[in-house]
């Protein structure tokens, strides 16, 4: 995201939890500001002065709905009227809790600010990558389901779009990819792109629990398995007309992902 507008010439104010190491660099158009968006400590210095605010919160915490309730009453205390809000494909989902926290979101900035813009992507394609080029993709849910994931750099377009003009204020877009993989599908075709074998293994959800699961608190463990269940039942998909008409051109496939010669920094779980 930071990227996408500074490639355009914009200035960014990156806001940061308190205490976390930042993977955003400085630059002469980039500048972190702590904040801590529980508490809303910091978020109003964060905002002040700023033409847009994106925002998009940690994955699966449980405080989500207080943190988008923080940032848009710091955007409309500040005369922001460009709030664009990063949000979930159907957030409606209540086998996945941290999607109805989602879609409780979107309605406390769309009631604080009614011009605000709100993304749903779904899975990103880099969530899958580095494990892509490792040889095996290990995932705790079946690999024969399907999944029309998208790719980071496409969203960033579509946000940095939507943090500079007006056309989009009050809209909603579901922002699926192209392609719907299963996990299996998207191994195979990158063993051909790479040109090296790529394995889809399946690992036991009790597995994941245990190894993975384990270094996370208890809220955010139960979602993750709660999302891992949905996944398995039924995968991700959606339409993706949205997003090609937002993007003006094709959307990048998985294979597009893998051509380029390093993987996205911007990778995160979903």
């Amino acid at each position: 995201m930071t990227r996408a507008l500074v490639d355009r010439g914009v200035s960014v104010r990156a806001a940061v939890h308190l205490g976390r190491r930042s993977t955003v660099h400085e630059s002469d158009l980039v500048r972190v500001v702590p904040v801590d968006l529980v508490s809303g400590m910091g978020v109003e210095a964060a905002v002040a002065g700023a033409s847009a605010v994106y925002h998009m919160a940690p994955n699966v915490d449980s405080n989500e709905v207080r943190m988008a309730s923080h940032i848009a009453d710091s955007a409309v205390r500040q005369g922001v009227s460009r709030l664009v809000y990063h949000s979930v494909l159907h957030p409606e989902d209540a086998s996945m809790p941290h999607h109805l926290r989602k879609a409780k979101a979107e309605t406390t900035v769309r009631t604080r600010l009614e011009s605000t813009t709100i993304l749903r992507p779904s899975a990103y394609l880099q969530n899958l990558e580095r494990e892509a080029r490792s040889g095996r993709i290990e995932v705790p849910y079946s690999v024969d389901t399907p999944f029309s994931n998208v790719d980071l750099d496409d969203i960033a377009q579509i946000a940095a779009d939507a943090l500079l003009g007006d056309e989009h204020a009050g809209e909603t877009y579901d922002l699926a990819g192209p392609e719907e993989l299963t996990v299996r599908e998207m191994a195979g075709i990158a063993a051909d792109v790479l040109g090296h074998p790529v394995d889809a293994v399946r690992l036991p959800l009790e597995e994941w629990v245990a190894d993975e699961g384990s270094h996370l608190v208890g809220q955010a463990r139960a979602d993750l398995v709660a999302m891992f269940r949905c996944y398995d039942r039924e995968g991700l998909v959606g339409n993706p007309t949205t997003l090609r008409t937002l993007l003006g051109r094709e959307p990048c496939t998985w294979a597009d992902v893998l051509y380029r010669p390093t993987a996205s920094p911007a990778s995160m779980d979903r």
